[in-house]
């Protein structure tokens, strides 16, 4: 994560984004609301915007992946690359094993 999400909980996030979409209606735009209640909260313009995006694909309103679906693919992903590398390491480690049997004279 960015440095910008840690800086600000979650809560301040939800609150910006309420604001964003209870006065947008006072503006005549978005980008003027956004920009107007960012400067308030101290963060950039584009990082509140960014915030309105997440959260109207998480509530449906915008076409999107939800956050909670995106962190189980990545979740995922992650593990089916640890699965991946554990199957490399036995992989070579049974190679190794029976190149060692096969290299250990015969007994009779």
């Amino acid at each position: 994560m960015n440095n910008t999400t840690n800086r600000f909980s979650a809560e301040i996030r939800v609150r910006a984004v309420r604001m964003v979409l209870d006065h947008e209606g006072e503006h005549p735009s978005r980008w003027a609301a956004i920009s107007s209640i960012a400067a308030k909260i101290g963060c950039t313009a584009q990082t509140l915007n960014e915030w309105v995006k997440k959260a109207e694909v998480d509530s449906g309103v915008r076409a999107g992946i939800p956050t909670e679906v995106a962190e189980k693919l990545k979740a995922l992903e992650r593990e089916n690359r640890e699965l991946r590398q554990a199957n490399e390491i036995l992989r070579k480690a049974s190679a190794y094993f029976a190149q060692a049997e096969l290299d250990r004279p015969f007994k009779r």
